[in-house]
């Protein structure tokens, strides 16, 4: 079976100094190996071939077959790295807490904290407010898909 790690460590090599990282990597029992990435700027298929040769290329498939996918992280997947949050400041977020509260709104600030700009409610009688989240009370997140 193919090792994660040195698989991470390939793909590490490849895209250090470009701004791009890891998102996701995961192999299987069937050596199914599946790369996400990222970057601030975005990634482009370009960038998702480079890597996927470099990997390829150091895998000998005579030793171990194998199945690769690498790709970018896919808007409609949850969030799952803090540079994420960073690079999707001033779009909707919807976030799902550990105590089962969900919370929709701007997404402001990604640092210390999450700040989330939450709109006003007349159903809860609740004021347009922000909201702090600490990293820890975060269970999901997801970009909201709005084609206005």
């Amino acid at each position: 079976m193919i090792n994660a790690s040195d698989i991470h460590a390939l793909v590490d090599e490849k895209i250090e100094g470009t701004g791009m990282f890891v998102v996701e990597l995961t192999v299987s029992s069937s050596n199914r190996i599946v790369i996400e990435l990222d970057s601030l700027e975005g990634v482009t298929i370009k960038d998702c071939v480079q890597v996927s040769r470099h990997v390829e290329s150091s895998l000998d498939r005579e030793t171990q077959d194998f199945e690769l996918l690498v790709s970018s992280a896919g808007i409609d997947k949850p969030l799952r790295d803090r540079r994420q949050y960073v690079k999707n400041v001033g779009r909707e977020l919807r976030v799902q807490l550990n105590d089962g509260v969900e919370l929709k709104g701007e997404l402001i600030e990604a640092d210390e904290q999450v700040k989330l700009k939450l709109p006003a409610s007349k159903k809860k009688k609740l004021p347009e407010r922000e909201e702090l989240v600490d990293w820890e009370n975060i269970k999901e997140a997801k970009i909201i898909i709005s084609f206005k």
